[in-house]
């Protein structure tokens, strides 16, 4: 697992690309503000209830959550599971919506 900046996704995403990104929060967090990205709370990830990525398992998939925590542990678990190329969002959406 390596670690990503919110800059940098922003800065890809406005360039046009696509990122497979993974929401870890819980669904009303996700209603409440998300930026687009697949939700699967770290819960059913630590259960490894994943079906909805496993044609990931050799993309980027960068992680994410409130603050950066639970997204390290979800990468972390996908790491175990074989994903080969997981990023965790640095700081998560707090950052993000400071920047």
């Amino acid at each position: 697992m390596t670690t990503i900046n919110p800059e940098e996704v922003k800065q890809r995403l406005a360039a046009g690309e696509t990122l497979n990104l993974l929401d870890v929060r819980e669904p009303d967090e996700h209603l409440e503000f998300n930026i687009g990205g697949i939700l699967i709370p770290l819960g059913k990830i630590q259960s490894m209830q994943i079906e909805e990525i496993e044609e990931l398992r050799n993309e980027e998939i960068i992680c994410y959550c409130r603050s950066g925590t639970r997204s390290m542990m979800a990468a972390m678990v996908l790491e175990q599971l074989g994903f080969t190329n997981t990023k965790n969002l640095m700081g998560g959406m707090i950052a993000w919506q400071q920047k």
